[in-house]
């Protein structure tokens, strides 16, 4: 088979690098055409260097481009990936560092919460220029598949303003089953079939069967509880597994940022977190790891290149839903996954706009959902607190509306849960005067919104979070990673 797929934000080097490994297992794509682009020449350079590298060990015809012109690399493209951050870690620090000022503490903040909420104003213009790019050049009919956060508001921009056929992809039920499995015993994931249903990041085990055999509330916690790892590290989503029933996808870290209960008193914090690693809800966390991460990269990257230079194994394809779905599609070799989607009746007590995760099927006739499942009440009830809250923000983010943004930051369930309507007011004139080079559609708005800060009597805190790490050196990480060798 001979298509083009093009990646857009290819500078996301290791997850590229991922998701390329992951198409070349397929043996009909090893003829493929994979076009890069990035803003950054820099990222670019280097990951093109990688996937050649890549496709020479392997002898493999599959011809890899690498462009900044987003729109000649997505000329003629069957498929899109998007993985891109917009305003990269700069931004990304004042998704954290400005809300913490008002007393919200988030682990991660780039799903709703503050930070979310900002990181989809930056990304939702972005997204709708993708859109009309794939429009206007991509083969007719491409598919858009998006792997970048806020998932479900970038998704929703798309598909409701895009209007490009888009599926969003996650990882979180993968990751969850894996931990499921773990805990009672199988020997391998196959083992354990699930349901998952709710929305991307809030996504609930409504049925799960080990070998066929159904597992109620019970076991479950007394499963995650006697189990010595994940007992610690995951207290807030065992609690929320005794309070609901069922067991959510996501993260200890990104579940507390999502509720209005866990982190909306300081000294309450460390109680459902653990510090061992960002995910189980270290404040700013994922900024930490990410930061860690980019310049671990940078200085060891002659390391990376010289390990592409190996055969790829499909033995070890990921679980990265991209590759299995293309092949589904192409091959007719059928796929169930969990995918992000507009709602349309699929989940029954949702309303029909919001864009859900929950399981489907592919194959050659494209992404087929289940239809007919009902949330738990409360599940639902969950949901449907960030679907309004994601509902006005990207209608924000389209129309440079501040007003409306206000009001989506001031409906979040943790912000809700810490600020007065004040300090939401102050919180977000400063998010978008801190960002306004990221934010086109709400220049009109700045100098408003600077006259207000010079005037405002609304007192901050200058606060590091309730459970803050340090960013390690290159030296750190080194003296970390010899020592989990040798412990090994």
């Amino acid at each position: 088979m001979s298509f083009k797929i093009a990646i857009i934000g290819a500078g996301s080097v290791g997850f590229t690098k991922k998701l390329f490994i992951d198409l070349l297992c397929v043996p009909e794509f090893r003829d493929i055409e994979v076009a890069l682009t990035d803003i950054s020449q820099h990222n670019l350079d280097m990951i093109r260097a990688i996937l050649e590298k890549i496709v020479e060990a392997n002898g493999f015809p599959v011809k890899v481009t690498a462009d900044t012109d987003r729109r000649r690399a997505l000329e003629g493209a069957k498929y899109i990936i998007s993985c891109v951050r917009v305003g990269g870690l700069e931004a990304y620090a004042d998704d954290i560092r400005i809300p913490l000022k008002y007393g919200i503490d988030q682990c991660v903040g780039d799903t709703i919460c503050a930070g979310g909420i900002l990181y989809g104003q930056r990304n939702i213009p972005v997204i709708l220029d993708f859109c009309k790019d794939i429009r206007e050049v991509a083969a007719p009919g491409a598919k858009f598949l998006n792997y970048a956060n806020p998932m479900a508001m970038n998704t929703w921009a798309a598909i409701e303003y895009g209007k490009v056929d888009t599926v969003g992809l996650c990882h979180g039920v993968q990751h969850g089953a894996e931990q499921i499995a773990e805990i009672l015993g199988a020997k391998s994931v196959s083992e354990l079939d699930y349901i998952c249903s709710g929305i991307n990041h809030q996504t609930w085990f409504i049925d799960l069967r080990l070998n066929g055999r159904k597992i109620g509330k019970d076991e479950l916690v007394a499963a995650f509880e006697a189990h010595p790892v994940f007992s610690q590290q995951e207290k807030l989503r065992i609690d929320v597994l005794k309070r609901f029933g069922v067991y959510s996808t996501e993260s200890n870290g990104h579940l507390s940022e999502y509720l209005p209960w866990y982190r909306k008193r300081p000294e309450e914090i460390a109680r459902w977190i653990d510090m061992s690693d960002w995910i189980h809800g270290e404040t700013g966390g994922y900024l930490r790891h990410s930061t860690e991460t980019r310049n671990w990269f940078e200085t060891e990257f002659p390391q990376f290149l010289a390990s592409a230079a190996k055969p790829i194994d499909p033995a070890k394809r990921s679980n990265e839903h991209a590759s299995h779905i293309l092949e589904a599609l192409e091959t007719g070799r059928v796929y169930r996954g969990h995918f992000n989607v507009k709602n349309n009746g699929v989940i029954t007590n949702l309303p029909a706009d919001a864009i859900i995760e929950s399981p489907g099927f592919v194959d050659r006739f494209g992404i087929n959902m289940v239809s007919g499942v009902t949330l738990p009440e409360a599940c639902a009830a969950t949901c449907m607190a960030s679907i309004n809250v994601q509902r006005m923000s990207v209608h924000a983010a389209v129309r440079g509306d501040i007003d409306l943004l206000k009001l989506a930051v001031l409906h979040d369930p943790l912000v809700g849960a810490v600020a007065t309507p004040e300090e939401v007011w102050q919180m977000v004139d400063e998010m978008v005067v801190a960002q306004a080079r990221w934010l086109p559609q709400y220049a009109h708005a700045v100098p408003a919104a600077k006259e207000r800060l010079a005037k405002s009597s609304v007192k901050t805190r200058d606060w590091a979070g309730a459970a803050r790490r340090n960013v390690r050196s290159i030296e750190e990480l080194r003296a970390e990673k010899s020592a989990l060798k040798k412990a090994v």
